[in-house]
């Protein structure tokens, strides 16, 4: 029962995700040149983050992103069986949040992701790069018991972060279930898998690269 309460948590936080943030993108009309739509679209992100951290992470750690999940498998700190059922749950409740807002927003790309400069390397190099930096920042943060407290609101700004920079060159993804649950609603699939590979990557080098700094010196 605990583990389908975590599943359902998961499915809820990722669905919230999807609705309000990628739907911030759809009504603001996020661009480069609308600085104001941009900065929302940033924030929105991040305070969904903020939100869900503090209300179904006690349940499960508030993941809602496969690269994140992926990143504490690697860590030890996730068993393949949570890690199977954190996946389906997080894009399973992608594809529903996409699904609400294609009823609110019909005609719209529903937020989804789009490769820089048509460059599927560039792409993946620069969703590696903001997944890195956004999984190391989790990673850090909750490594610590009393940091508890303010873990929610490191990690939303951190999201925030890698959305500023990020946005303008593929939408940023950091996250294959906020990428393909809009990419199916709106049938744009046919550069989704660079969005799903690159930022599993990222999570990847993150919990490695975390694990080595975060290693006890031999005696």
């Amino acid at each position: 029962m605990q583990s389908v309460k975590k599943y359902l948590a998961e499915f809820i936080g990722t669905f919230v995700l999807v609705l309000f943030a990628c739907g911030t993108a759809v009504v603001t009309g996020c661009s480069v040149e609308n600085g104001a739509a941009y900065l929302m679209t940033a924030l929105a992100f991040g305070l969904v983050i903020v939100a869900m951290a503090y209300s179904i992470g006690n349940v499960s750690g508030c993941h809602i992103n496969p690269a994140v999940s992926i990143a504490m498998l690697v860590s030890g700190k996730l068993g393949i069986k949570d890690f199977i059922g954190y996946i389906v749950a997080q894009f399973a409740g992608a594809i529903a949040g996409a699904g609400v807002l294609k009823l609110f927003a019909p005609e719209s790309n529903l937020g989804s992701n789009a490769l820089f400069n048509d460059n599927i390397g560039l792409s993946i190099l620069i969703e590696v790069i903001l997944t890195f930096v956004f999984v190391i920042a989790i990673l850090g943060v909750t490594s610590k018991v009393e940091n508890g407290a303010v873990a929610g609101v490191v990690i939303g700004l951190t999201l925030t972060l890698v959305h500023l920079f990020g946005i303008a060159f593929t939408g940023t993804s950091v996250n294959p279930a906020r990428s393909f649950g809009p990419a199916l609603l709106s049938g744009n699939l046919s550069d989704v898998w660079v969005f799903i590979v690159a930022p599993l990557i990222g999570g990847v080098l993150a919990a490695l690269v975390y694990k080595f700094l975060d290693g006890k010196k031999a005696e």
